[in-house]
């Protein structure tokens, strides 16, 4: 029987790769900023923005089933997390040579493929440390200096834009945080090679495996995914508006960032005490964005990115969490796939519909958003009960 690990251990372990995903948000996230105006400039429609940024999520979420079934089954946990990390982030800074639209496009789906390579595994590692420090709060402290990183990326592609730098130039500056994440891996790394023995096995949930509340669960979240208007189309929106300039875009996404940071810390704090409640909430305060980023004004607009800052911070804290709670050890990193993938064809199917409603109405894709987040409520509500 392995002996519990000291909280301060796992609080460690977290933090370091809090660390990590620092720098690997400052890098794909600053890219994440423009790359809806950046598809623009090269000759995008706002159909191919939408596809091109659905596809990419459905990419990224679609190969971590079999990405998390493979870490179950061989424990390679860690090489399956840096395979994952050097494409994520490599991808990130040759997007500056890219010149025409679907050169730039295969970068940004490649750029999700490395995240799904290494999601499911980084993902179970974390959950193997929050069993110390408490779900909520170990998601949400990882989640928290995640988009720390999230905040600084769009900041400096925003100065370098305010500059009159290229986009290119910004997307080259992008190659320090991403060299700079994948050294403090390779540290974590060392210092952690059995992420595993971090957690002690629970018998009482070994036996239940993946539940019907888990699917359940799942139907839930996929609900809320298809509603989630990405944010290069968002960026495309403000792209014709003149009330929100060029260099605003990526700060706008900043706001969002800080306030997914916020949310993540003090829901995580809260789901440990509350539990599913916490995320209830956060899926109905957060489905509000959608009529507020598409109003042509700024102070509404930036809102409704706070908003949606909110029920991302959410989904990359809590929601992962609630999976720690149902599903044993040895099942995890099959779960996070099994979620993943269902979330990613779920965002895939809503961001490719909402890319065309928004050629043809902005007001038909508020509705679809709005309506489509609102019928995870319900599921969410029925999940509580079963537990």
């Amino acid at each position: 029987m392995k002996v519990p690990i000291k909280k301060r251990t796992a609080v460690q372990f977290v933090i370091l790769f809090g660390f990590v995903s620092l720098f690997a948000d400052m890098t794909y996230e600053g890219a994440r900023s423009i790359t809806g105006q950046y598809l623009a400039i090269l000759g995008a429609s706002g159909a191919v923005v939408g596809i091109v940024s659905g596809f990419g999520e459905l990419v990224g979420y679609g190969m971590r089933l079999l990405s998390g079934r493979i870490s179950d089954k061989t424990g390679r946990y860690w090489l399956i997390t840096c395979i994952g990390y050097a494409i994520n982030l490599l991808a990130v800074p040759l997007l500056a040579l890219a010149g025409n639209w679907p050169l730039a496009a295969a970068l940004i789906i490649l750029e999700r493929f490395g995240k799904a390579i290494r999601s499911p595994s980084k993902d179970a590692m974390l959950s193997y440390a929050t069993y110390a420090t408490g779900r909520g709060w170990g998601f949400g402290l990882h989640e928290a200096m995640d988009q720390i990183g999230a905040i600084i990326g769009p900041l400096l592609v925003s100065t370098v834009l305010y500059y009159h730098g290229s986009y290119q130039m910004s997307f080259g500056m992008l190659l320090i945080p991403a060299l700079c994440a994948l050294s403090v891996l390779a540290a974590a790394k060392l210092l952690y090679p059995r992420p595993q023995d971090l957690e002690v096995e629970n018998p009482a949930i070994k036996t239940k495996g993946l539940t019907k509340t888990f699917w359940l669960y799942i139907a839930a979240i996929s609900c809320v995914a298809a509603g989630y208007v990405d944010f290069p189309l968002i960026a495309f929106h403000f792209k014709k508006l003149t009330t929100i300039k060029d260099a605003w875009v990526p700060i706008f996404f900043a706001v969002a960032m800080a306030a997914a940071g916020l949310s993540a810390l003090i829901f995580g704090r809260l789901f440990d005490k509350k539990g599913l409640s916490v995320l209830i909430f956060a899926t109905a305060v957060s489905s509000l964005f959608a009529p507020l980023v598409f109003i042509d004004g700024f102070y509404v607009a930036l809102i409704g990115m706070v908003l949606w800052g909110i029920g991302l911070g959410a989904q990359e804290s809590i929601m992962r969490a609630v999976v720690a709670n149902i599903v044993s050890m040895d099942k995890r990193g099959t779960a996070y796939g099994i979620m993943n993938i269902w979330f990613g064809i779920s965002w895939f199917l809503g961001s490719a519909l909402m890319g065309f409603l928004y050629d043809i109405s902005v007001v038909s894709l508020v509705i679809f958003s709005l309506g489509i987040q609102v019928v995870a409520l319900p599921i969410l509500f029925a999940v509580k009960a079963a537990k």
